[in-house]
């Protein structure tokens, strides 16, 4: 018995490190997911004030959740407060399950980013991984008497340090980019040939049914069933008969809209040559922590005569910035604000492109590398 729960204790202890780490390289990651939740429960209704609030907190709950699955996780491999951990593991399977189980059967989201955008996993695939660790936690529970810590000053040693080693993570990552780039975006990705369809997609296949009408009374007909004349059209609907596969770019919502409205998209990653873009999601952020950086990038830019153009959900409030407020004069572009969000984790994050293709990308905090490259 001793070693089946030094198994399952392992097992436990190791897939929440693993997760909460494969998170920790791209907090926002997590921030996000929690925001469509809480978006569509308060569409859905589910106590809307109460959504709306936790939307707003979903950057914090990022940081806690992730914190938190690492440091059960170590707390689990050492026998630390071995109660307390397994008790707080099980309401967070729980808590996880309930969360799968929602994306599997309500279709509402499409994934609930357990492993990030590292590693996928389809519905099916989180709901079963979390059954399964449910039913090892419950194990773990019924024979806690089997788990002994591994001494009694090492285990809150490192439980102390794994706190203070996520926690630093993420903190550095939000200003220096993920540690790995498991995005569409990243370096070296030819942008323009991400939105398109892919080559073997297999498009969704849908059947049609016509709504007529006659003497008060509506009926469906099918496509090759029309009635005659004496039926007045009412209506048409359609059906998903098939679901299609790789059906979806993996860039499907980037577009760039000059201040005239008009899309510049193919124009700007078409051009030859280097130029730079500046992805701002908003103007919320201290300027300060990068004004001076910017600068430095627009002399640079002007130096090589290579464009700069910004690139932001908030058009208004950057175009004060950067063309009113400073005469910086550089176009400023408008982007659907996931489509920032996807692209630069940290707010601003400067790309180099040569063409479509990214060639260096550099969080705030590393604007003056990029100068000196």
């Amino acid at each position: 018995m001793k070693i089946s729960v030094t198994i399952a204790r392992i097992i436990v202890g190791v897939l929440f490190i693993f997760s909460g780490l494969i998170k920790a390289i791209d907090p926002l990651g997590l921030t996000y997911k929690m925001q469509e939740f809480f978006e569509v429960w308060g569409r859905e209704g589910y106590i809307t004030p109460l959504m709306n609030w936790m939307y707003k907190c979903s950057f914090v709950f990022s940081i806690i959740m992730i914190t938190l699955e690492v440091v059960l996780g170590v707390a689990l491999l050492t026998g630390f407060y071995k109660k307390l951990t397994l008790r707080l593991l099980m309401l967070l399977m729980i808590f996880f399950t309930f969360l799968t189980s929602y994306v599997l059967f309500s279709g509402k989201i499409a994934t609930c980013g357990c492993f990030g955008d590292c590693i996928p996993l389809t519905p099916i695939q989180t709901f079963t991984k979390d059954i399964i660790l449910l039913l090892l936690i419950s194990f773990l529970l019924l024979k806690q008497q089997y788990i002994k810590p591994v001494g009694e000053v090492l285990p809150v040693g490192l439980v102390l340090a794994s706190v203070i080693a996520v926690c630093f993570l993420q903190m550095y990552v939000l200003t220096h980019l993920p540690l790995t780039d498991c995005l569409p975006y990243k370096k070296g990705n030819d942008l323009l040939q991400l939105r398109k369809m892919p080559a073997n997609a297999i498009p969704d296949q849908f059947t049609y049914s016509f709504v007529y009408q006659k003497a008060g009374v509506s009926k469906s007909f099918g496509a090759t069933q029309l009635p005659d004349s004496t039926w007045t059209y009412v209506d048409r609907k359609q059906t998903l008969a098939k679901k299609g596969s790789n059906n979806v770019p993996l860039i499907n919502d980037f577009s760039l809209t000059d201040s005239a409205g008009v899309d510049v998209t193919e124009t700007v990653l078409g051009q030859a040559g280097d130029y730079y873009l500046f992805f701002l999601k908003d103007m919320e952020g201290n300027t300060a922590n990068w004004s001076t950086a910017f600068t430095n990038l627009w002399q640079k830019a002007k130096k090589q005569n290579r464009p700069l153009y910004i690139v932001t959900a908030d058009r208004d409030k950057a175009t004060i910035f950067f063309n009113r407020k400073n005469q910086y004069q550089v176009q400023v572009l408008t982007c659907d604000a996931t489509a920032v969000k996807t692209a630069a984790r940290a707010n601003p994050t400067l790309f180099l492109m040569k063409g479509s293709v990214v060639q260096g990308k550099w969080g705030w905090a590393d604007i003056d590398k990029a100068v000196k490259n």
